[in-house]
């Protein structure tokens, strides 16, 4: 049996099971399935009401199902875990990523200062975002540019997880959400390592700040549903800052 890809959905509610409150058929609502469950890249997907929240009113559903990984994960890495301060210096990896783009913004949000690494053609892009200094990894050693931050938020792994612990300061926090097999025998690196899980109440916030013009979201292109395979086998050219959503409506007539 195959499996259905996908996590990230944004729709209407089809169908409601029994005892559940607070919802009802035809809210449009957006959210993500955990990791166990079957995916979202489906005409119908089931989810639970934790795992949901009513879908950003600025946003199509296309723009929507772009969202709840990399915000949530985001969320998560600085401010759940981090707990990233107003003034604090964050070094994000990957800031033009599908998660780094939220992070940058969170961590604008906040009032801290922001760095990240890309390349330089990014630069742009992420200052738009509210990075107050972009490194281009492909032409210098950030260890070389920056030292005594709060924060590494990474997103890369590999070398770049090992070169960043020299560069937080006493005290400071690591968190990672690209460590290979949460980090071997390295505790440390099994502390900072997370996986995103679903959270109503984050998402919640999201939207608010999505609708509040203080998160924007961004999509590459839209798919019909036909073209799924294409997209996931990586036969539609794809590269950073923006998502490929597929859609079940597009292309009907």
């Amino acid at each position: 049996m195959n499996a259905v890809p996908g996590h990230e959905f944004s729709g209407a509610i089809a169908a409601i099971g029994k005892n559940v409150q607070g919802c009802e058929v035809g809210d449009e609502v957006y959210g993500m399935n955990d990791w166990f469950a079957d995916g979202a890249t489906a005409e119908f997907c089931i989810t639970l009401p934790p795992n949901v929240a009513r879908k950003p009113a600025s946003l199509t559903h296309e723009a929507a199902a772009s969202v709840p990984i990399g915000a949530l994960t985001a969320w998560q890495g600085l401010i759940e875990r981090a707990k990233l301060e107003t003034n604090e210096r964050v070094l994000i990896h990957g800031g033009a990523g599908a998660v780094g783009l939220y992070a940058v913004q969170l961590a604008d949000a906040r009032g801290a200062h922001v760095i990240t690494t890309v390349s330089t053609q990014d630069f742009d892009f992420v200052k738009r975002l509210g990075a107050d200094e972009m490194i281009d990894y492909k032409a210098s050693r950030f260890e070389r540019e920056v030292r005594n931050v709060d924060v590494v938020f990474d997103t890369v792994g590999g070398a770049t997880l090992k070169r960043s612990w020299s560069v937080l300061k006493p005290g400071g926090r690591m968190i990672t959400i690209a460590a290979q097999s949460e980090g071997a025998g390295d505790q440390r690196v099994k502390d900072a390592f997370f996986i995103v899980e679903p959270n109503e109440k984050q998402l919640v916030e999201i939207a608010n700040q999505l609708d509040a013009g203080r998160l924007r979201a961004f999509v590459k292109r839209v798919l019909p549903l036909s073209e799924a395979s294409a997209a996931y086998s990586g036969a539609v050219p794809h590269s950073g800052r923006a998502k490929i959503v597929i859609s079940v409506s597009a292309g009907r007539s």
